[in-house]
């Protein structure tokens, strides 16, 4: 294992360790760390509903950590059609300024369009408000180096909306990882696919980054969080279709380290590709599957009897996954400092360094 990956995983060992306690566990509360003497609810507000995970705004509104005191959407149409979803419903509408402007707020999810997505997250870092930011980070890698390096100046919170940091799987390979079990790794693979129709299609088409911009980030994330910062990226997009929206819906990252390759691959074409998305970490001494990655199931190969589990195959039993629990119940805790945040800053930074490469997007606007 390369210095930089053990002292990553050194550093997240006691993140990953409670969030093991809340994925694995097969009981306990859906929300970590609710209990009979419950802390000062977190007021919440989200800007935009625009953004495809907009709707996990429900999440906040279930969980005993939160209280939503509002919603920001400037776009009339947008409005419209959020004023009709049941996640919405009962909510104030607010201004950007009303919003940024209350000092009992101390959080926002920023879920506009992803053309907007790195302003708005601006907006709120400057006034002085924790970060739940929506992937990917914008198309500029100096103005969220700047949102960033602001927030940690501040002792803020961007916690980037990738939503397979807490699966339970994941939980499972880090701690695997974190213990040595599956060796010196050679070989990580991930593929996140499915149908994109044809409306989204030239709506993702606004932006040159194609599919693996839009919906590889979520793989790419878990590949830099396995093996930190590559030697190479080589990006490689087809626009493979008989459409003339001219999406790059068919798109391979390569991703190179010493002794070690990592493929991420994305398309909008895989039907029934969401029961297909994996990631797989290959070591000398075992490899773990996780296959799907939205109900994950895990194959762990050992060579060696490891904790409690046994020398060869076996599948690992998996509690229901629920996207976006945890993360939000994660944020909880970091703001009321109760623990620091398992992906920093710089983390955050090579993963949208690494994704605008594999898309050959520029990095100096």
């Amino acid at each position: 294992m390369r210095a930089d990956r053990r002292e990553f995983l050194g550093q997240m060992a006691s993140g990953w360790t409670m969030a093991a306690g809340t994925a694995l566990g097969a009981a306990g509360p859906l929300f970590a760390g609710a209990n009979d003497q419950k802390p000062p609810r977190i007021r919440i507000g989200q800007i935009g509903t625009g953004h495809a995970h907009a709707t996990k705004l429900a999440v906040y509104r279930a969980s005993p950590d939160y209280e939503v005191v509002g919603v920001v959407e400037p776009d009339p149409a947008l409005r419209q059609r959020a004023e009709a979803q049941a996640v919405y419903q009962g909510l104030p509408w607010l201004s950007r300024e009303e919003l940024l402007n209350r000092p009992d707020v101390q959080a926002v999810l920023v879920e506009t369009p992803v053309r907007d997505l790195l302003n708005t997250a601006e907006a709120a870092v400057a006034a002085g408000k924790h970060v739940h930011l929506d992937k990917p980070a914008g198309e500029s890698l100096p103005q969220y180096a700047r949102i960033l390096e602001r927030a940690e100046k501040q002792n803020l919170l961007v916690q980037m909306g990738y939503m397979y940091r807490y699966n339970p799987g994941v939980v499972l390979l880090r701690d695997c990882l974190r213990q040595g079990w599956l060796g010196e790794l050679f070989e990580v693979h991930a593929v996140m696919s499915k149908v994109v129709g044809p409306d989204d299609r030239i709506r993702l088409a606004e932006y040159p980054g194609g599919i693996l911009f839009e919906l590889g980030c979520h793989i790419l994330d878990l590949v830099i969080g396995v093996l930190g910062k590559p030697d190479r990226v080589t990006g490689i997009a087809r626009h493979s279709a008989s459409t003339d929206d001219r999406l790059l819906d068919n798109m391979l990252a390569v991703l190179e380290y010493p002794g070690t390759i990592a493929t991420v691959k994305s398309s909008a074409l895989e039907v029934e590709g969401g029961g297909k998305r994996h990631l797989v970490v290959c070591g000398t001494e075992g490899t773990l599957q996780i296959e799907p990655l939205d109900d994950p199931k895990v194959r762990l190969s050992l060579s060696k009897p490891r904790g409690q589990f046994k020398a060869g195959t076996q599948t690992v039993t998996l509690p229901k996954y629920t996207r976006y629990v945890d993360d939000a119940a994660d944020m909880a805790r970091i703001i009321r400092g109760e623990k620091a945040s398992d992906f920093s800053y710089a983390h955050d930074l090579l993963v949208q360094r690494t994704l605008l490469t594999a898309c050959g997007l520029p990095l100096d606007r």
